[in-house]
């Protein structure tokens, strides 16, 4: 199966974001390369550690449009993951530097998703494509409404 294709091109002059030329989307973009740990013994990345690269996209989102996922656990929130999924087209094998595509997608009362889309950053083909969703829950563990600056992040993020 082959992706639909996604052409990313950087968007305000902030070499954080893109938009996709094919499907007009705006995404976060940052940078990670994998480590010899990352592999298996075929010598590709291992399936798991893809959930570790959209957590480090998540993240870097978080920081660079709103705040910490730190803040958020100190202002009493969390948000395990309940669902996610990935599509995979083309492997990663050690050293590979990859470009690691973030946007809010979905956002209910207690519960939001999160998109991605992994690119080779020197061929620019597609790795994989995936989404997270999560849930709101307050420190002892209830769901609770999505927090307020995190309701403005999906508000504002450019479409």
């Amino acid at each position: 199966m082959k992706p639909k294709p996604f052409k990313p091109e950087i968007f305000n002059n902030d070499q954080h974001f893109v938009r996709d030329s094919t499907a007009g989307l705006v995404w976060h973009r940052c940078e990670y390369r994998t480590l010899y740990a990352d592999t298996d013994r075929s010598e590709i990345v291992y399936h798991a550690n893809y959930l570790r690269y959209f957590e480090f996209g998540r993240t870097s989102l978080m920081r660079d449009v709103a705040y910490s996922y730190k803040e958020i656990e100190l202002s009493g929130y969390v948000y395990p993951i309940i669902d996610m999924g990935i599509t995979f087209y083309q492997p990663l094998f050690y050293d590979d530097l990859m470009h690691i595509h973030t946007r809010p997608s979905h956002l209910e009362r207690v519960r939001l998703q999160f998109d991605y889309i992994i690119t080779h950053a020197e061929k620019g083909h597609i790795i994989c494509k995936g989404f997270t969703k999560h849930c709101a829950l307050n420190s002892a563990g209830n769901p609770v409404a999505v927090d307020a600056k995190t309701v403005h992040l999906w508000k504002t993020f450019p479409a």
